[in-house]
């Protein structure tokens, strides 16, 4: 699906740079799979896979959504993933 993907466990995910523009192409109904993916971390403790960008490639994590909120979604333990760098949410 992706050309060098990297897996990384969600706690390396607070040590991936976010600090140049990006210009990855949002999906249009990104939003409503954030939210899709928030009601599943907190109703039923089910995981999702997150497909982002950082500033050195394309990450994938697969853990749980605890919020959506207007720039970011947060992870447990308060860990931050900004939604302009997120490139697919695979349920």
């Amino acid at each position: 699906m992706f050309l060098d993907l990297q897996t990384i466990p969600k706690e390396f995910v607070p040590f991936c740079g976010f600090k140049k523009k990006s210009f990855i192409p949002q999906d249009r109904d990104l939003r409503k799979k954030l939210d899709y993916a928030t009601s599943l971390g907190n109703n039923y403790r089910t995981k999702v896979q997150i497909v982002f960008c950082d500033d050195e490639g394309l990450k994938m994590v697969h853990t749980t959504v605890w919020a959506a909120l207007d720039f970011h979604i947060l992870l447990k333990g308060g860990i931050r993933i900004p939604i302009p760098r997120i490139v697919e949410i695979i349920f």
